[in-house]
């Protein structure tokens, strides 16, 4: 079964609809390793529920990013973590890691790239700055990572309604049962090698042609 390394740096939603979906056997991985950044993601407690190893790697406790990602990167080998998926993780990874796993780390972000997205944009920042800007419609992006924040090709979106009415709190439940939705589908696929990357493009192989790699 292949490996997955999911990081995170909240509450884990989007690891339990991951975690969900594979008990249904509907990701035909496992999840190998939680990596979190905080201390305090409860993320970090979803996982210890269900037996998976899950580490706190504290980037406040490394003199550099180069020495924090290299410390992920270790976790990461150690067990045997194939692919990488980012269910709100906060910190950046570094060019070597993401090297190492080219087009194998896919990200949730909770806006339509290329709208609302890049330094400075996540979490309910992203909410607040959609609402402040008046747009009729947000929605989530699942795009694979590169070098970049929130610049990789992007594999799948959907469209939320943004209502006349809405708060933060409200929009941002709403943009999060679509990444519910959209991130596992995601790995679904990835985990397949059914994601080819032309380009900015994402094409989507049939099973037929998967890869045996």
């Amino acid at each position: 079964m292949k490996g997955i390394g999911v990081l995170l740096s909240g509450g884990g939603t989007n690891l339990q609809a991951i975690i969900d979906t594979i008990e249904h056997g509907n990701i035909a991985a496992d999840i190998n390793l939680v990596l979190s950044d905080r201390p305090d993601a409860y993320g970090l407690i979803r996982a210890e529920k269900r037996g998976i190893p899950a580490y706190c790697i504290n980037r406040k406790k490394f003199k550099d990013a180069g020495s924090f990602n290299e410390a992920i990167l270790e976790k990461l080998t150690a067990h045997h973590v194939e692919y990488i998926v980012l269910a709100g993780y906060l910190s950046i990874l570094s060019p070597k890691l993401v090297e190492c796993y080219r087009n194998k780390i896919i990200n949730i972000h909770p806006s339509l790239i290329p709208a609302f997205c890049g330094k400075g944009y996540y979490g309910d920042k992203v909410h607040q700055a959609v609402l402040d800007y008046g747009v009729k419609l947000t929605g989530a992006t699942v795009h694979f990572v590169d070098e970049g924040t929130d610049t990789g090709p992007i594999i799948f979106q959907k469209a939320v309604e943004v209502l006349p009415d809405d708060t933060v709190e409200t929009l941002s439940r709403r943009v999060l049962a679509v990444e519910h939705e959209l991130l596992p589908k995601a790995v679904a696929l990835l985990v397949q090698d059914r994601l080819k990357v032309s380009g900015r493009k994402v094409i989507l192989k049939s099973s037929g042609m998967m890869s045996n790699s």
